[in-house]
């Protein structure tokens, strides 16, 4: 609180003084009060003013700064009142007991959403591994009748698939703790791991993979890296163009190891590489071709925070898109 702001909220009680002040002036003038005696009155009446003044915005102030300093050592910010210092006045033992109950009533509101979120990651969890059964059936059905249908069937079911997975990650990615484990491993047997995913995908759509430098080790949670990799192969291949190559390479120094999953597709407009791992964002080329959510990119990016994993993209629209896994010196060298 400044200066300014304390004399703006006590105007009124400025413009009261002044005018008692005045009217004190014209009594004791009409009184025949000697005019010196009527000015040492008025010097003492503003010099208290003053002082009264000054003390009551050092003390104001100071409690704000006070209060500021308690809510700024909060982690939930909403908890203030239950850490708040006791009120001095009336005045503010009622502001207290106000805020005190909306705190409350608040807290209880979040309580509440928090356990719904919590029930609904749970239901969400339940179902993918409930629905991962009749899916598991149904390709052992087509598998063991293979046919034009069957072959029709399989890469719906894949899809299927992928989303169903994407569901799973986004609703643990809230609480990694459940489904996180750092182990050592290498890029090669993740990157093997998924092409094995999207082998069908991959093969009915034409799609060669070259693979480079990837027998590197690394620090991280396989299965969560395996499902970012997936996403990325899905949106390589659902962007491809004619005779699309997928090149996946490692390059290794003293940064760290960077991973780049290349694409020679219809790459991404310019203008809309900065958001593509915005929640939601579909962009033109997923209008354009359907079946975007706008999720996948997002999940990635969401889960290579949680693997401390750095994730950007480099694109030429028409020429080729990268994404580019950054694993620090540290998940190489541990």
């Amino acid at each position: 609180m400044s200066a300014g702001d304390y004399f703006r909220d006590n105007l009124g009680r400025l413009l009261f003084h002044l005018t008692g002040m005045g009217a004190l002036s014209v009594f004791l003038l009409l009184t025949d009060t000697a005019g010196g005696i009527v000015t040492i009155i008025l010097i003492v009446w503003v010099l208290g003013l003053i002082l009264a003044l000054a003390v009551d915005f050092a003390r104001q102030r100071k409690r704000l700064e006070e209060l500021w300093a308690i809510l700024d050592g909060l982690p939930q910010k909403y908890l203030f009142m239950e850490c708040a210092p006791k009120p001095h006045t009336e005045y503010e033992r009622g502001l207290y007991q106000i805020m005190r109950t909306a705190g409350k009533s608040m807290i209880g509101e979040v309580s509440a959403v928090r356990r719904q979120q919590k029930d609904y990651r749970e239901y969400i969890e339940n179902w993918v591994h409930e629905i991962k059964v009749p899916i598991t059936a149904i390709r052992l059905i087509c598998e063991n009748n293979r046919g034009d249908t069957t072959r029709k069937i399989m890469p719906q079911l894949a899809q299927i698939e992928e989303q169903v997975e994407r569901s799973l990650y986004y609703a643990r990615s809230e609480q990694v703790e459940r489904d996180f484990v750092i182990r050592r491993t290498t890029l090669a047997a993740v990157v093997d791991a998924a092409l094995a995913k999207y082998r069908t995908l991959l093969i009915q759509n034409g799609v060669c993979v070259e693979t480079k430098n990837l027998d590197i080790p690394v620090y991280t949670d396989a299965k969560w890296l395996e499902f970012i990799i997936g996403q990325m192969l899905s949106n390589s291949v659902k962007y491809c163009g004619e005779q699309a190559v997928i090149t996946i390479a490692a390059v290794n120094d003293a940064d760290g190891t960077r991973l780049c999953i290349t694409d020679n597709g219809i790459g991404i407009p310019a203008a809309e590489l900065p958001r593509i791992f915005d929640k939601g964002f579909t962009g033109s080329n997923g209008r354009l071709r359907g079946g975007a959510t706008g999720m996948g990119l997002y999940l990635c990016k969401k889960l290579t925070a949680h693997l401390n994993v750095d994730l950007s993209a480099k694109s030429v629209e028409n020429e080729y898109t990268s994404m580019i896994l950054c694993f620090s010196a540290i998940l190489t060298k541990l």
